[in-house]
């Protein structure tokens, strides 16, 4: 499992996270982000594209992407920095991340289907331009 840590292909050209190609999906624990791996990994996705982000490295690396946004008075025709301030704020309440490189072919409802069991707090899905909503509480 790769290391977490937002660079250049994760944000968007203001630098708001934005992990184009990626499902980034929030779990109360540690130990059912693990679990959802598991469950990925055996359904055929490969270990180099799984990520787990631990609470406070997550927090940290979505503020210091959001606190450089909030100095600049541009207007935002997305949700991108709401999003990012929903997992920033998951994270500080002990949510895990697990951010899941997902090729085209990789449906959504599949990967949700598949980890229909555990407890998803928060997922979204980022393809080109747009946000697809994957549990919304």
């Amino acid at each position: 499992m790769k290391t977490f840590c937002i660079d250049g292909s994760m944000t968007n050209m203001r630098g708001v996270f934005y992990p184009t190609g990626h499902m980034v999906l929030m779990f109360p624990t540690e130990r059912d982000a693990r679990r959802a791996c598991e469950l990925l990994r055996h359904d055929g996705v490969c270990e180099d594209d799984l990520c787990l982000a631990r609470p406070p490295e997550f927090e940290r690396q979505l503020n210091d992407a959001i606190d450089e946004y909030e100095d600049v008075q541009l207007p935002s025709v997305g949700t991108e920095v709401e999003t990012a301030r929903r997992f920033r704020h998951l994270a500080h309440q002990g949510h895990h991340a697990l951010i899941v490189h997902a090729s085209a072919a990789m449906l959504s409802a599949h990967v949700l289907d598949l980890l229909h069991d555990l407890p998803i707090s928060y997922g979204q899905r980022y393809r080109f331009l747009v946000i697809e909503d994957l549990v919304c509480p």
